[in-house]
């Protein structure tokens, strides 16, 4: 029993390091909540994105959208605090992926700061459009003002490694009231047995 509890203890181990990495690695560029008296977290943490918003109007489900440009999946989004991502890396993430998440955490900051500033449109920009697909990406007409290349290929390394989102944005809001299921209907499954 003690020799489980070991790997246990491991996984959880590495669980608060790699938190506290990306936290530490992620500070100067977005308002970290809930760090304790050591201004270290948990498992997991939480980035502040109100002040973002009221600046520009990014908000959490622009940058959680753009993430998805950049090959992640989005964090939780404002829970358990209304306007923040909720990032929680496990044990079994590397040391390489949590650096491609800082690096894409820091170019999307750079991206909201070029809103801040007017070098980029408030509405039709990386964050407010994105997902950028690749049917997007490759359209004979490109109606916004940054280019396919920001869109599409925002750090180098999405050149040798990109996973492409099969869809754009959809109304999150519209989706969650309206949930339909695009599976064959029960009786197709009901014939089969």
């Amino acid at each position: 029993q003690a020799h489980r509890c070991t790997g246990l203890t491991k996984a959880t181990q590495t669980a608060i390091l790699n938190a506290n990495y990306l936290a530490a690695s992620l500070k100067d560029h977005y308002k970290i909540l809930y760090k304790g008296n050591t201004g270290r977290v948990a498992h997991e943490f939480i980035i502040d994105l109100r002040g973002i918003k009221t600046s520009c109007g990014i908000s959490e489900t622009d940058i959680a959208k753009r993430l998805i440009d950049y090959g992640f999946h989005a964090p939780t989004m404002s829970f358990p605090v209304s306007g923040t991502l909720m990032v929680e890396p496990t044990e079994s993430e590397s040391k390489e992926e949590l650096d491609r998440f800082v690096e894409a955490m820091v170019t999307i900051r750079a991206e909201i700061t070029a809103i801040e500033e007017g070098r980029a449109d408030k509405n039709n920009n990386v964050l407010k459009n994105a997902p950028h697909t690749m049917a997007d990406v490759s359209a004979d007409v490109w109606d916004h003002p940054y280019s396919r290349e920001e869109a599409a290929y925002p750090v180098p390394a999405l050149r040798l490694r990109k996973q492409w989102p099969t869809v754009a944005r959809a109304d999150d809001v519209y989706g969650d009231r309206n949930l339909f299921c695009t599976c064959d209907p029960i009786e197709v499954y009901m014939e089969q047995s």
